[in-house]
């Protein structure tokens, strides 16, 4: 059958993998983007912490997610676990690198004129540093979850959840009638939803960041 045909009968299993591709992704970025400004808040006022934060989690990034992910079943399992611990580790290098750089160059003159009204260190950071910091966190929110979208592709290996199991069912029947077609409906599936993801930050971007600072 041609790519429209397999698309039109199997539709069904595919916004079923289309859905929880996407949502093992959300969650795992909420989880990444918390943990990720909470380091960032913790660091980014030392230069030798901040930059330990920013290199042991883009040592994340060194490791190949095959092996980290086959290195995390003997530990979790098959499954949910491994993907979304694997998903939450890659996801959190920009948010945080991106944090520490937002919050570091937030402009001292306001800090010390919020410091000289009388403000509290917690509410000057709620109030003051994390909205003018948040046009490069929510940069990094993009960048990772495009990332994320791909290796979330990657845990199929593990028996994870989304369209990695579409893709790799085509490449283990190469060969077969639709073989291809399963290969091609899962890629096109996650670059859409890539595309979703985006507009969707773009959208966050304008309700939430203030005209006079937007880039």
């Amino acid at each position: 059958m041609n790519f429209w045909e397999y698309l039109v009968n199997r539709h069904q299993q595919l916004l079923t993998d289309a859905y929880q591709h996407a949502s093992v992704v959300f969650q795992c970025m909420v989880v990444a983007t918390a943990l990720g400004v909470l380091i960032g808040v913790v660091t980014y006022r030392s230069e030798w912490a901040g930059n330990l934060a920013t290199t042991t989690t883009a040592t994340v990034l060194t490791v190949p997610a095959l092996a980290l992910i086959g290195l995390l079943i003997p530990l979790v399992g098959l499954g949910v676990p491994p993907t979304v611990i694997a998903l939450t580790l890659y996801g959190l290098l920009p948010v945080v690198r991106n944090a520490i750089v937002g919050l570091r160059g937030v402009d001292p003159a306001l800090v010390d004129a919020a410091t000289g009204i009388g403000m509290s260190r917690p509410s000057r950071l709620l109030r003051i540093e994390l909205p003018l910091a948040w046009p490069p966190i929510l940069t990094g929110i993009r960048v990772s979850t495009q990332m994320l979208m791909g290796i979330a592709a990657i845990a199929a290996y593990a028996s994870g959840p989304g369209l990695g199991n579409v893709i790799f069912r085509g490449l283990a029947s190469l060969g077969s009638a639709n073989a291809l077609n399963q290969v091609l409906a899962g890629t096109l599936g996650i670059v859409i939803l890539a595309l979703l993801f985006d507009a969707a930050y773009v959208l966050i971007g304008r309700l939430t960041i203030p005209r006079g600072i937007r880039a």
